[in-house]
């Protein structure tokens, strides 16, 4: 006997703000081509894989790094640290001309001065995922500062970590 169930359609905006109901930390990616260095903000990052070393971002399959990415074959997660959400909103597509001289280099990418932490990565495969493409990383190269606090995202707002009192 077999059965068969109809999944109602889920509402777009009501997945969005479902899932943002997920704190993330809030992520640049990076990558240099022949036309310049290139950054975008992003929120879909993960850790996959710790031998061998690997990530993941997911990007829009309209996003303008896509492309670029496919070209370079190489990129960058910069960590945001809570004080860099004017960079996060730049790289977003909200151009701060007050933000200059914002990379260092770091492996051949253009990484973010001030960044919680950096992973450099060579493309090791694409997944089509939906709407989006999932872009997997071997990590070649890891910076961390370990006195940063991380920028957080959650429910649309920019976020830091809560302090506690001493126990």
């Amino acid at each position: 006997m077999s059965y068969t169930a109809t999944v109602p359609a889920i509402d777009p905006r009501a997945f969005r703000e479902c899932c943002g109901s997920f704190a993330t930390g809030v992520t640049v990616i990076t990558t240099h081509t022949s036309e310049g260095d290139h950054g975008m903000t992003v929120s879909a990052f993960m850790s996959v894989s710790l031998d061998p070393p690997l990530i993941a971002v997911s990007l829009d399959r309209r996003a303008k790094m896509l492309p670029r990415l496919k070209v370079s074959r190489r990129f960058a997660v910069n960590i945001l640290s809570q004080g860099m959400k004017a960079h996060a909103l730049h790289f977003a597509g909200r151009s701060d001309e007050r933000l200059m001289d914002l990379f260092l280099s770091s492996q051949g990418l253009p990484v973010l001065r001030g960044a919680a932490a950096v992973i450099t990565a060579d493309l090791m495969q694409q997944v089509e995922a939906g709407d989006h493409v999932l872009f997997l990383g071997h990590v070649r190269h890891l910076i961390r500062d370990s006195a940063a606090t991380p920028l957080l995202f959650h429910a649309g707002q920019f976020n830091s970590l809560a302090t506690r009192p001493d126990d």
